[in-house]
C-alpha cells in the first residue's frame, strides 16, 4: 500500500487512494488485483493467478506511482477478474468467466451468477459513483493492459499502447495524437473497440457526460519497475495536457 497522505479506504472488493480535488483528475483500475477470496476456488493451476487472464499486469503499480508521484486519486478492484469481471455488464455472461484464453475455469462452472454480482459486482459500482459524484473530476484515466498476444491467436499486437472509446471520444483522440507525434505506435480501439467493450467508462462516465481516458498499456510495457515509472510519468503528462486541452 502506498503512503497516499491519508488513510485508503478499503472494501472486499475496492481501495480507493487519495483524496480526489474537484476538477482534477482521476484513475480507475478494474483489473488491479489477482486476489481470490479464501472461500472461492477458482479449480486453476496457482501460477495461472500471475497471468493476464486473472489481472492486468503492471497496471496496479503504474496506479500506485500515480497516486504517490504525481497527485491523483484512485479507485482499485481488490479481487481478480476471474472470481468476477467488473469490466462487464450485469448480465453479460463472462462476468463470472467458465473460460478465459483456452483456459477452463472449471470452479465458476456451477458459480452463482447472482451471488458473485451481488457481492462484488454491485459494491464495486455502487461506491465508484459514489465517489466520481463527490469527486466531481475534470478527466477520468481508466486503466487497463493487454498481452503481446493473445494465447489463443497466432496475430500479434504491435501497438504499445492504445486509447478505447465508445461514442465520446473527446479525450481519446487528443491522447492519441499525442502519443503518435510523441513516436509511439497507438492503438485506436485496438486491439479490441471501446464500442465493444468499455462498461465502467460507459456507465460512469459517457453516461454523465465525463470525459476520460480508457487507456491500454501492452503488457511487456509496464512488467518491471522500469516500465511501471516510464508510463505512470508519460500517463500523467498526457492526462494533464488532456485535461487543460478540454477546459
Amino acid at each position: 500500500m502506498v503512503d497516499d497522505g491519508g488513510a485508503a479506504q478499503v472494501s472486499e472488493v475496492y481501495r480507493q487512494i487519495g483524496t480526489p480535488t474537484p476538477g482534477g483528475i482521476v484513475c480507475v483500475c478494474d483489473h488491479a488485483s489477482n486476489r481470490v477470496p479464501d472461500d472461492i476456488d477458482l479449480g486453476i493451476a496457482p501460477e495461472l493467478l500471475n497471468q493476464h487472464i486473472a489481472v492486468d499486469i503492471g497496471t496496479q503499480q503504474v496506479v500506485e506511482m500515480l497516486c504517490a508521484h504525481h497527485g491523483l486519486a484512485a479507485h482499485l478492484a481488490t479481487i481478480s477478474r476471474l472470481v468476477c469481471d467488473l469490466h462487464r455488464e450485469e448480465d453479460h455472461p463472462g462476468l463470472v468467466p467458465v473460460m478465459s484464453d483456452g483456459h477452463a475455469i472449471a470452479g465458476n462452472r456451477d458459480a452463482s451468477h447472482a451471488e458473485r454480482l451481488e457481492r462484488f459486482h454491485k459494491p464495486y459500482h455502487s461506491a465508484l459513483a459514489r465517489w466520481l459524484d463527490a469527486a466531481d473530476p475534470a478527466l477520468i484515466i481508466s486503466l487497463h493492459s493487454f498481452t503481446p498476444r493473445l494465447a489463443t491467436s497466432d496475430d500479434p499486437r504491435p501497438w504499445q499502447v492504445a486509447l478505447l472509446y465508445n461514442t465520446d471520444d473527446r479525450a481519446a483522440q487528443l491522447a492519441i495524437a499525442m502519443l503518435r507525434e510523441a513516436g509511439f505506435e497507438v492503438g485506436d480501439n485496438q486491439p479490441y473497440s471501446g464500442r465493444d467493450l468499455n462498461y465502467t467508462m460507459n456507465r460512469h462516465a459517457e453516461t454523465h457526460g465525463r470525459p476520460y481516458l480508457a487507456i491500454e498499456v501492452r503488457q511487456d510495457q509496464i512488467s518491471d519497475l522500469q516500465g511501471q515509472q516510464f508510463w505512470a510519468q508519460l500517463i500523467a503528462d498526457i492526462a494533464r495536457r488532456v485535461a487543460s486541452k478540454l477546459t
